[in-house]
């Protein structure tokens, strides 16, 4: 798993590396570094590869929104079940189950708050085992993927007030 381990490390940096540059990053010969691509994405510890966009920058971007969803799990449902549920809707960009005051962050992507809103009140809200939707709309992103979003203005200098 080492050689994997360092190949995925290459990934998760930059995904667009060809086999190449991975090999020439990790010590690794190129076919070493073929199979384990290979490796990882057969046990699905590779499950796709992504872009990740700045919206904002975008003419007709997305709206993005995180929803707290609590629940409440009766003997035939866990969590699981819930999740799987609420996972097959497309406007559903990512699902964790986490510790606190509330069970699911989801995020959402949506073309307008009001296609996000009535995502929520009409799809996740209604289902039986949901007992509370919170929902936060993000109004910028400064960072996503592990990759910092720049506005481009490079003057790092502190205003000066008299």
């Amino acid at each position: 798993m080492d050689a994997e381990r360092e190949v995925l490390d290459v990934l998760a940096r930059n995904a667009r590396e060809d086999i190449d540059d991975i090999a020439a990053q990790t010590g690794l010969d190129a076919d070493a570094v073929a199979d384990a691509i290979d490796a990882l994405e057969a046990d699905n510890v590779v499950h796709g590869y992504q872009a990740v966009v700045d919206w904002d920058r975008v003419d007709e971007g997305k709206i993005r929104a995180i929803a707290e969803i609590n629940v409440e799990l009766d003997r035939e449902t866990g969590y699981e079940q819930v999740a799987d549920q609420i996972a097959k809707f497309p406007a559903v960009d990512a699902l964790h189950l986490v510790s606190g005051d509330y069970d699911f962050a989801v995020e959402v992507l949506g073309e307008t708050m009001e296609d996000v809103s009535r995502f929520i009140s009409e799809q996740v809200a209604p289902m039986p085992e949901v007992t509370q939707t919170v929902t936060h709309y993000i109004m910028d992103t400064y960072k996503d993927g592990g990759i910092r979003f720049e506005d481009g203005d490079d003057d790092d200098r502190l205003s000066v007030s008299p």
